[in-house]
């Protein structure tokens, strides 16, 4: 009888966005001879009933859940996930003695401190398809997993954790996107996600992904991705997410994914948004995005300050700012730029010289994060531990005191902007429709995607694309 692994997404937050670490681990537990079946809890009602009836009466050899996100990264709300995300598991190990292993992009954010909050029996820290086969394997065959690749696991007390995986994505089993219910996640969340990489090697203090996923860049060949594009497009699913930390990382590749899907006529089928980065943005890469069926980007500007850009690590200038809108703008790509304001060294007057960029540019939208959330092992990290005792930081917003590991959520809110930083910059905005961010002014947006109802409601109305697209698109009547 063939093994069986669980695979349980517990991520229930609206619009539905389609866990595709699933879908990959997946193709890989199959192809290493492993049945798998999922729980998808983001459609159940009830969970609790959902976990029981899936569990009950069946031989599961492992159980598998993934933790997209450990809180909401917004100050303004500052929810956390991770409690729910314990009662999940509490409820999965109530059903069965399978062990219980537990992954994600969010739970590689802070591997050691989720395993201690949740009680699961493993973790697997960053790539986790050919650890999680691995381990399954392992203890299919009563062997011994501690020096499996990326796992983590209590031994003698303490939790212990072994290096991530990190080998060549573009040799994984090809991708078949069979596991999710893929038609149901477009419908109800107006778009598809696909990676043509991981890992990241520029050097932003404050980022988690390089933690999860590596500083080298591993890429999928122009020819995996597209085909990923067909697998998609057959079922009837037209609009994309590139889920890289940035596309043009590094440019010849995103040239080359270009060049494959227009190849392939994508231009005429697909429409696609991805995350990039000012840095060497050129008018080439632009018109090859556009020629390739891209349609907008969602740039990480972060500030418009020279000064402030060197404190976060940023590889650009303002200067470059404005010659990324202005490849946008010939290309024809709708684009917007995302800040954040409040790092180390944030005054009001570069936040005022931020703002005063962003209206001068004019992209279609701007996202204004107030706050810079703070994660364990970061540079940022190291900052907040120089500046003294978290509880007595006057830059920390948040959860500061009793949360060394950074797993509560907490922000760093330089104390320079003053007690009322959130209104100086609603001043600043000044109820400017472009930017996302919540003022007294009406039509201005908060920048919170988790359980907005205004963006489930559009989409059930038949828009999709990016969220920050879509809201563009509802505000501007189009």
């Amino acid at each position: 009888m063939t093994a069986e692994v669980l695979l349980v997404n517990t991520n229930r937050l609206r619009p539905p966005v389609a866990p595709l670490g699933l879908e990959y681990a997946a193709d890989v537990l199959r192809a290493r001879g492993f049945g798998v079946r999922l729980l998808d809890l983001c459609f159940e009602s009830d969970p609790g009933a959902a976990i029981a009836e899936n569990l009950r009466g069946r031989e599961t050899a492992l159980v598998g859940l993934t933790l997209r996100n450990t809180d909401d990264c917004y100050l303004a709300s500052g929810v956390d996930f991770v409690p729910g995300f314990a009662g999940v598991v509490q409820a999965v190990r109530e059903q069965t003695d399978a062990p219980v292993v537990i992954g994600g992009s969010g739970y590689s954010v802070s591997p050691a401190a989720i395993l201690e909050a949740t009680g699961a029996d493993y973790g697997i820290a960053g790539d986790g398809e050919v650890p999680l086969a691995m381990l399954a394997g392992e203890l299919a065959q009563g062997g011994e997993p501690s020096r499996l690749p990326g796992l983590v696991w209590r031994e003698k007390g303490r939790v212990t954790s072994n290096r991530p995986w990190l080998g060549p994505v573009a040799e994984l089993p090809r991708r078949e996107r069979t596991l999710l219910d893929n038609e149901r996640y477009f419908a109800e969340g107006g778009q598809a996600g696909i990676e043509t990489k991981r890992g990241c090697d520029q050097s932003c203090i404050y980022c988690a992904d390089p933690l999860g996923k590596g500083r080298r860049v591993r890429a999928r060949s122009p020819a995996q991705v597209a085909d990923e594009f067909e697998v998609l497009l057959a079922r009837g699913i037209s609009h994309f997410h590139l889920c890289d930390s940035e596309f043009n990382v590094p440019a010849e590749h995103a040239l080359g994914v270009c060049e494959e899907l227009s190849r392939r006529g994508m231009g005429e089928r697909a429409r696609w948004y991805t995350y990039a980065t000012p840095a060497g943005f050129t008018a080439e890469l632009a018109s090859a995005m556009r020629r390739a069926g891209c349609v907008g980007i969602n740039f990480g500007a972060d500030s418009g300050d020279d000064r402030m850009l060197a404190e976060l690590g940023r590889g650009f200038r303002a200067e470059d700012l404005w010659h990324t809108a202005e490849a946008c703008r010939e290309a024809g790509l709708v684009f917007m730029y995302d800040l954040l304001l409040g790092g180390p060294g944030e005054t009001r007057d570069s936040a005022a010289r931020t703002i005063e960029l962003m209206k001068g540019i004019s992209p279609h939208r701007v996202g204004v994060s107030l706050g810079v959330r703070v994660y364990a092992g970061t540079e940022l990290s190291e900052v907040v531990r120089c500046e003294g005792p978290m509880a007595h930081n006057p830059n920390l917003r948040g959860k500061a005191e009793g949360n060394s590991e950074f797993l509560a959520p907490v922000f760093y809110l330089s104390s320079a902007l003053g007690e009322d930083a959130a209104g100086y910059i609603a001043e600043l905005v000044g109820g400017d429709q472009r930017f996302f961010f919540p003022t007294a002014e009406a039509g201005t947006e908060a920048y919170n995607y988790s359980d907005n109802e205004r963006l489930v409601e559009a989409i059930r109305q038949g828009y999709r694309g990016a969220y920050w697209d879509i809201l563009r698109r509802l505000a501007e009547g189009d």
